[in-house]
């Protein structure tokens, strides 16, 4: 019997984009594609996530397949690039054993500590429980960089239903989002600290729709909803550490995508499934909204334009290169323009899997589709 890893879609922590079976994209206007011909760094592997550390590293999970006395069984290994090019295998997947019961798990992101010292892979896992029946979870394991898995205050270091992990600055304290409205409807927060262990919950009582961290501090832009889904979605500043919070906005719909930009003062959400919309959170009535079709975004680097996969997550798309417009403040009681942006191919158009960005801004790294080998190019000018 095969075993494989259900292959479920997350879009940063969306809800929305979870349920998302289609997506509907807008024409491409025609455009000069970048030349970006011979990548800088290939990685010929079959490729299920991968991820920049701040000091150049790359951290990327190839799979794995081996057979037991009674199933074929999946478990990625995890590898580490050094800036130089030089590759070391620090995490054997074969050898990953939890329990009695046969499972298969895909990573599907990795999140690097603030220090590049630590490491947290979230993973796809499918288990088998005593009847035979396949249970799918969302998890997360807490690596040091050379492999050894992190034990909580002496715990586990596989965190149970423990979906988008992501670290605070003291480089000890694991936030994530946990399912309480199922299927991946909504979610609410815990945390861990690896020196103490399991901390509880975080906004306790508060369901979420999705979260992203605010750069260089311990702040998240989250999507709140109230467990009934009666209410519409609000927009929230969080503080993680004093469990503070701040209204931003009520939004007219959220179907995923929310990202921060690298400076912290804007952030991307769609509303729907075809109208991107871009907030100001400095002075919160500044937005433009952008029909572009539900996809995957991504900030530039001086955050002049957003990097777009058309397509959802774990589905393969081409990318696209759309610049930001000037922010305008909306007018009560009318409804905000939509406009219809020029939307740039990168790579000549051709499909791709996963892509990513550097922290310093040099670098975009791209999964293929087919064979799934990373390429890493530099990231393209205008």
């Amino acid at each position: 019997m095969i075993l494989r890893p259900a292959r479920s879609v997350l879009l940063g922590l969306s809800a929305g984009c979870l349920l998302a079976a289609l997506v509907l994209c807008c024409p491409l206007r025609k455009a000069r594609a970048q030349q970006l011909d011979k990548p800088l760094q290939s990685i010929d592997e079959e490729i299920t996530a991968f991820a920049f550390a701040p000091d150049g590293r790359i951290v990327y999970a190839v799979n794995r397949g081996f057979k037991t006395k009674k199933y074929d069984l999946e478990h990625d290994d995890i590898w580490i690039s050094e800036a130089n090019g030089k590759k070391k295998r620090i995490f054997q997947g074969d050898k990953f054993i939890r329990g009695d019961q046969p499972f298969t798990y895909a990573v599907d992101t990795f999140k690097w500590s603030p220090n590049g010292r630590l490491l947290l892979a979230n993973l796809f896992t499918t288990t088998l429980d005593q009847t035979g029946k396949a249970e799918d979870s969302i998890n997360t394991l807490i690596l040091e960089d050379g492999g050894k898995e992190v034990r909580p205050g002496g715990t586990d270091s596989f965190l149970k239903n423990a979906a988008d992990a992501t670290w605070l600055l003291d480089n000890i304290t694991v936030v994530y989002l946990t399912e309480v409205l199922k299927p991946k409807l909504l979610f609410s927060f815990k945390q861990t600290n690896i020196s103490t262990g399991p901390a509880g919950n975080v906004f306790e009582g508060r369901t979420f729709l999705g979260a992203d961290p605010v750069p260089r501090s311990d702040a998240a832009i989250a999507v709140e909803r109230d467990r009934a889904m009666t209410g519409p979605p609000r927009l929230q500043h969080l503080d993680m550490v004093a469990q503070e919070d701040k209204e931003i906005a009520t939004l007219d719909g959220y179907e995923g995508g929310l990202r921060v930009s690298p400076s912290g003062k804007k952030v991307l959400y769609f509303v729907d499934k075809e109208v991107l919309e871009i907030r100001d959170l400095e002075t919160l009535t500044h937005i433009v909204r952008l029909r572009v079709g539900l996809g995957v975004p991504r900030w530039s680097p001086d955050e002049s334009r957003i990097l777009l996969k058309r397509a959802i997550e774990k589905k393969s798309g081409d990318l696209v290169s759309i610049d930001v417009p000037p922010l305008a403040a909306a007018v009560a009681g009318k409804a905000v323009s939509v406009l219809q942006p020029d939307m740039r191919p990168l790579l000549h158009g051709v499909t791709i899997r996963e892509f990513a960005i550097s922290p310093d801004g040099r670098f975009l790294g791209i999964i293929a589709p087919g064979k799934r080998n990373l390429l890493i190019f530099p990231f393209p000018a205008r």
